[in-house]
């Protein structure tokens, strides 16, 4: 009996071994998963924190060159949406909604904050704080040989193990903090177009 416990717990830790993955392994995996973004969508909560301002969420989704963004700011509601070509942006309050044409010399808000998650495999030292049953959590450290001065010094990041995809990555930048959490794969084109028939007693300023 003795010896059979012995074996199977020598088979258990030969598996663990095989099955041990180095931070680089997971961050790969993580790349792999996230890059389903471009095809099939993605959705995700993006929070600022300013000093004596407070926290403000967004809920953003994106689907190739367009996107919708749900913003609440102390009770003021705003929705925005684009295709890259037209900007719609709806003010609750007011019921208005503004139409622009887009800038595509310039990147979109979703777009610049998503570069966080590209950060994490250039010109970063990422390395495993700790780790629970369902995630890892990582410190990235920007490397002496990043030179971009808009990369933060310091990245939290946690990976879902279940998925591979990140349950949040934080950063803080002179004072601001942005923390993007809740992401999710998948959006449908229908729940990120504008379409004024949904707001019928809307007012329309067109300033293209």
């Amino acid at each position: 009996m003795k010896k059979t416990i012995i074996s199977l717990l020598a088979a258990l830790l030969a598996s663990a071994a095989v099955f041990a993955q180095t931070p680089q392994e997971i961050i790969a995996r993580m790349d792999q998963e996230t890059n389903r973004f471009d095809k099939e969508g993605l959705s995700v909560t993006m929070e600022l924190k300013l000093p004596l301002l407070g926290s403000f969420a967004t809920d953003i989704q994106m689907l190739g060159d367009k996107y919708k963004m749900t913003a609440d700011i102390k009770g003021n509601k705003a929705i925005n949406w684009s295709d890259s070509v037209t900007d719609w942006q709806y003010d609750v309050q007011k019921n208005e909604i503004t139409i622009s044409r887009s800038k595509p010399s310039e990147k979109s808000d979703p777009e610049n904050n998503m570069k966080m998650l590209d950060s994490v495999t250039e010109g970063y030292d990422v390395k495993l704080k700790s780790e629970t049953d369902q995630a890892w959590y990582f410190v990235c450290t920007k490397s002496k040989s990043n030179t971009k001065k808009d990369d933060p010094k310091r990245m939290d990041l946690v990976i879902s193990k279940a998925t591979y995809l990140p349950i949040s990555v934080q950063a803080k930048e002179k004072g601001v903090t942005i923390t993007m959490r809740n992401f999710a794969v998948g959006v449908k084109e229908k729940d990120i177009t504008f379409n004024p028939a949904d707001y019928p007693s809307a007012k329309i300023i067109d300033n293209r």
